[in-house]
This record gives C-alpha cells, structure tokens and sequence, in this order.
C-alpha cells in the first residue's frame, strides 16, 4: 500500500493543507465542520487502490488558511477549485461529508467538467426550510469559549448522542479540530445555511451516490429531497449504511469503501 504524503499548496487567500494517496483517476475527499482531512484517516487508504485520492483541509478548517466571517459555501469551492488547480487535478470525482457535501453540490454545479461523479454522504438539503432552523445558530458545536474550559465539555455533550456508544477517541479527534487556529466551530454549519442549494442542485450533471448513516438524524432524511431535487444528474443512486452515526467516514470505512468502490468503478474513466 502506498503510503500518505501531506503538503500545502498556495491559494488566493493562503495554503491549503492537503494529504494524497495512491495514483490514477483522481478523488476528492472533503470533510463536515469543524472537522479536517483527519476525518478520512482510515477511508483514504482503502479507496487509493486505483485511485488517486485528495483529502483537504477546506479553506477555514485544519491546518489550510482562515478565511473571515461570515463563510460561505461558495468561498469553501473557490478554493478547493484553486487547491486542485494547484496540484495539477483537471477532473475529478468528489465525496464529500456533511457540510463537505454542500460543498461537493457547489462543485459540481459551478465547474460540472471538471466533477465527475459525486458522493454526498449525510448531506443536508439546505432550503428556506433548513435556514429557518439555523437562525438561532446550529444545534451543536456552538458554545462561548471561557476560562474553565466549559466550551470543551459544551462542544463533547452536544456531539455525544450523534456518536457510537463510548467513542471517545473519536470526539478527541472532534475536539482537536474544533480547536485549530481560527476555526470558529459554528462557522461551516452557518454557511450551510447560508447557501441556497434549491438554486445550484439542479446543475448538477454527474452520476451521483447518496450515501446516509442509519443513526445520523440530521443528515439520512435529507436523503429523497435530495434525490428529487438532482433533476439533470446522469444517475442518482442511493444507500444507506447500518449503523452510520455522524461519525460514519471513521467509525464505517470499511462499509463505506464497500459501496463507493463500486460507483467509482463503474462512473469514474
């Protein structure tokens, strides 16, 4: 098995930190808030047996550069763009997780020559309906950071009921994130709900996978909405993984690999 090497490359606005694994078509791999491209340590090496795959930092997350507030998911594509730009990546097929999905959406609806094929994994649909929820902020990773540290347990409590039972080592690797220089762990779930994805989604050309978490209640009802809404996709195909928590890309990798090897085999030249 080849073996991961990590680098940055320069981008309007700062570096972007990407890791890359394995060669032939290429695979993008983006994150949910407020997490990095930590979140696909055990996913990438199983899918770079015939692929090359790109995990990033997003511009405004992990070790790539911060971007100000407020964030929008178009400013998380242009950079990507520019990032895969940088790395000498014309085209592409691209998974994305949570809000690395509403990313994924934009991607391929702003440069659909270069996508080709997507998998959005617990995405949101982020209509009138969605943004509307989000006025008051989201419903997790949001506390005021203070002396004692109580915006660390705040952040642990909220995640909690979204994990696997006892998965401590991975809301380390939340945590972690969550406390990058300048990350504000609210700020990619407020972009989601930001975007209006009623109004991109229908660019959309690529054959598409939509991929839900059994036990991911924010994300698997998101799942048909989407699917109704993909009007120009080549194909939409859809699956859902036993089990899946918010946490899916590490605590399900291998069922993960299980169903998106075989898509990308299938769609991806």
């Amino acid at each position: 098995m080849t073996t991961v090497e990590y680098g940055y490359v320069t981008v309007p606005g700062g570096q972007v930190h990407y890791a890359e694994q394995g060669s032939g078509p290429a695979v993008l791999l983006l994150h949910q808030t407020p997490r990095s491209l930590d979140e696909y340590r055990e996913l990438q090496p199983l899918l770079a047996t015939g692929h090359r795959v790109i995990a990033l930092d997003m511009p405004g997350f992990g070790n790539s550069a911060a971007l100000p507030a407020p964030q929008r998911i178009e400013d998380y594509a242009q950079g990507t763009l520019a990032a895969l730009d940088a790395l000498g990546v014309g085209r592409t097929a691209v998974l994305g997780h949570h809000t690395g999905g509403v990313v994924a959406v934009e991607l391929a609806a702003a440069a659909p020559d270069r996508i080709t094929a997507v998998v959005l994994s617990s995405t949101p649909w982020t209509d009138a309906g969605y943004r509307a929820s989000h006025v008051d902020g989201p419903g997790v990773d949001g506390a005021v950071r203070e002396p004692g540290g109580g915006h660390l347990l705040a952040w642990w409590e909220q995640r909690r009921p979204y994990y696997p039972a006892g998965a401590t080592g991975l809301l380390d690797r939340f945590v972690r994130d969550a406390l990058a220089p300048g990350v504000d762990p609210r700020e990619g779930h407020l972009a989601c709900a930001r975007y209006r994805m009623e109004r991109r989604i229908g660019l959309v050309r690529a054959p598409v996978l939509l991929l839900g978490g059994a036990d991911d209640p924010f994300a698997l009802p998101a799942v048909e909405p989407l699917a109704r809404h993909l009007t120009a996709a080549a194909v939409v195909h859809r699956a859902v993984i036993d089990g899946g928590t918010v946490a899916l890309m590490e605590d399900k990798a291998d069922d993960v690999a299980a169903v998106v090897l075989p898509f990308l085999h299938r769609f991806v030249p």
